[in-house]
């Protein structure tokens, strides 16, 4: 395999000595480390896999890393994504991120890039590096990610985890597939949960990422084989690993074309989901004659605190997994988890007899229902579900912050998680 960086960086004296394991092995020698040295990454997102990847892409001796994330450290990140530390609670991911790296190696070059990676600056913040390593977690920036990776002409490090399961690929269309060879479309909003909605093993980010961080490392410096064209499944609960292969699509809406040909689009809208989980997003159909383009009505934790004070009979409904129940509950909810809620609706816009009929008629159409969930998010998604199947716009309220801004604001005594 040909390397992808050919210039080669000076190293120091103290460079060498850090780096000697390196130097010593036949496959890498000094010229590798040289390579590593000049080369530079861009990882998109210090989270999960982007802790792992950052620390040993650092530790290796690439010469500059580009960190792209506009989020902030909570504390159940760090069950998980270890380049963070209690010290950096509420301090910016970047910077957080920047300060662990910087102790570690302290002749590496850091670019931060506090904002969201989107379709007007992708290319741009994209550009200078060697390779792109996709640390997220969520379908619109893995599509943006492959298709400026096409435009472009890089290749992308591909990882996924959920649960106990990850993925791992590399997507080169100079090479190989792109991601839209195998998944041209997104999947239905809602089908596949995110790590906030099913949860994550906190070590699981650590296999996956450390892989990345290795077919980085074969990518600039040409040694071994690649993961591109192949699909790396692993099953941390039987610590199974199998990898597929993948196929060039010939008809790839993306790769297939003249890689100048490549329009990035609005991701968010072709995905159906936002690429973040900060904050809800509205309805865009409209059913039983009711206006749903209107936003979803929000009410915030203090509000809702005045509601439950003035209105002992006030419908609240919690639309988070059963496990989570058992972890921090708001007083006198009604218990619906969201994917048995999706399935009723699914059965009714289908004609199909409800699978579930208790489900919906226990949300009832006459008063206020407000809903919650861990952030605000799957239990926007819930009132989009409903306002389909005919339940007026109005009456539906989505809980601002969900149990997370109640515990901290209101009832400290509750965890957050």
């Amino acid at each position: 395999m040909q390397p992808l960086v050919n210039q080669l960086g000076d190293l120091s004296n103290a460079e060498i000595s850090r780096y000697g394991r390196h130097l010593i092995m036949p496959e890498f020698g000094i010229d590798g480390q040289r390579r590593l040295k000049a080369s530079s990454v861009l990882i998109i997102g210090t989270g999960g896999l982007g802790s792992p990847l950052a620390l040993y892409l650092a530790a290796a001796g690439i010469g500059r890393i580009g960190l792209v994330d506009y989020d902030v450290v909570d504390e159940s990140n760090l069950q998980r994504q270890i380049v963070h530390g209690q010290s950096s609670v509420g301090v910016a991911k970047v910077d957080s991120a920047e300060r662990r790296l910087r102790d570690l190696n302290p002749f590496l070059v850091i670019d931060k890039y506090n904002v969201p990676l989107t379709s007007d600056n992708a290319l741009e913040i994209m550009r200078p590096y060697d390779v792109i390593i996709d640390g997220t977690d969520n379908f619109p920036t893995r599509y943006l990610t492959n298709d400026a990776c096409v435009k472009l002409g890089k290749p992308n490090v591909y990882g996924s985890i959920l649960r106990f399961e990850g993925q791992l690929s590399v997507f080169y269309a100079k090479e190989g597939p792109c991601y839209r060879c195998m998944f041209p479309e997104p999947p239905p909003p809602g089908l596949v949960p995110n790590c906030a909605e099913a949860g994550v093993l906190g070590v699981l980010p650590g296999v996956i990422g450390t892989m990345q961080a290795t077919e980085a490392i074969k990518l600039i410096t040409g040694i071994g084989q690649t993961m591109v064209g192949r699909m790396l499944l692993y099953d941390a609960s039987d610590m199974s690993f199998t990898t597929i292969k993948i196929r060039k699509n010939p008809t790839c809406p993306v790769c297939s074309i003249p890689h100048e040909q490549v329009e990035l689009i609005d991701y968010e809208q072709f995905c159906g989901v936002p690429a973040h989980d900060h904050v809800s997003t509205p309805a865009v159909a409209t059913n039983g004659g009711y206006d749903l383009s209107k936003p979803i009505p929000e009410i915030n934790v203090h509000e809702l605190k005045a509601r439950y004070d003035a209105e002992p009979e006030l419908y609240v409904l919690d639309v988070r997994n059963p496990e989570e129940f058992e972890i921090a509950v708001m007083p006198n909810t009604v218990k619906i988890p969201k994917p048995r809620i999706q399935l009723a609706v699914e059965d009714v816009l289908a004609g199909r007899k409800t699978a579930d009929e208790t489900v919906l008629a226990q949300i009832p159409h006459d008063r206020d229902v407000i809903v919650h969930c861990r952030s605000g998010v799957r239990s926007a998604d819930v009132i989009d579900m409903l306002r389909e199947v005919g339940y007026d716009p109005d009456k539906l309220i989505n809980v601002a912050g969900g149990i997370l801004a109640w515990a901290r604001q209101i009832d400290t005594s509750l965890p957050t998680y």
